[in-house]
């Protein structure tokens, strides 16, 4: 029975992943994807693959286009519930909304999955260069802003974690030796704010402060993003050291 039941959870296991490895199987740009696409993207067989789809389209997570599929509607209302039920997005946006008026560069709020970032809002600037980020994308927090500033205050295990997992670099000036992001992170900690140049985009610089609750946790964090040859650090870091204090403390 045991035996069963053991086979049974496993079954389960396997279509969930598979489930999971379609889903995520889109990338920022992908509009429809084919069956082909899907099972070269993810390794599952395309009679497999096929089936799948069956069942997201049935539930509305996937749409389907001529031969191919796109995400569904249903992901956008999920995704929607899972940011609001936090609070976050909606008590931040009004501050997010006044540094970018103060600035006219690009604001983003951001929390820390795993080793990355998520950003959970975005307001753009009239003067900011065009940034590859967007709202439910992601980014390996290393090479952030919002990422170090989250990292410099969250526990050993969570930044050892973002070191064993590689430090790929993805701009010019990305950190990936671990004991300088540790240092770096430690000067984090001790000013409450984190930059990044060109460390993600070429020509980008990028400040960020974390928003802490009582504890002194991180919960996500905000950053200004700019033109380099455009936006001083010293500048507009007190802005957005402020805007993050002042957050934290509606939040609390």
């Amino acid at each position: 029975m045991r035996a069963v039941e053991r086979n049974v959870d496993e079954g389960a296991g396997l279509t969930a992943a598979r489930l999971t490895a379609l889903l995520t199987a889109f990338h920022a740009g992908d509009d429809a994807l084919g069956v082909s696409e899907l099972a070269r993207r993810t390794g599952v067989p395309k009679s497999s693959v096929h089936r799948l789809i069956g069942h997201l389209v049935d539930q509305g997570l996937l749409e389907r286009e001529a031969a191919a599929v796109r995400l569904g509607l249903k992901l956008f209302e999920i995704g929607q519930l899972a940011t609001h039920q936090r609070g976050l997005v909606d008590a931040a946006r009004p501050y997010l909304a006044d540094l970018r008026e103060a600035t006219r560069n690009t604001v983003h709020l951001a929390v820390l999955e795993g080793t990355e970032v998520v950003y959970l809002d975005i307001v753009r600037g009239p003067d900011a260069p065009n940034l590859p980020s967007r709202i439910g994308g992601r980014f390996p927090a290393h090479a952030t802003a919002v990422g170090k500033a989250i990292l410099a205050f969250s526990p050993a295990p969570a930044v050892e974690k973002v070191i064993a997992a590689g430090l790929p670099r993805t701009g010019p000036r990305t950190i990936t030796a671990p004991g300088l992001l540790r240092r770096n992170l430690a000067k984090v900690r001790s000013t409450g704010l984190a930059q990044e140049r060109e460390e993600s985009v070429v020509g980008v610089i990028c400040v960020a402060s974390p928003l802490l609750d009582p504890q002194g946790t991180p919960r996500a964090a905000i950053s200004l993003s700019g033109w380099s040859n455009r936006v001083r650090a010293d500048r507009v870091a007190p802005a957005v050291r402020t805007t993050a204090l002042t957050l934290s403390r509606t939040l609390s």
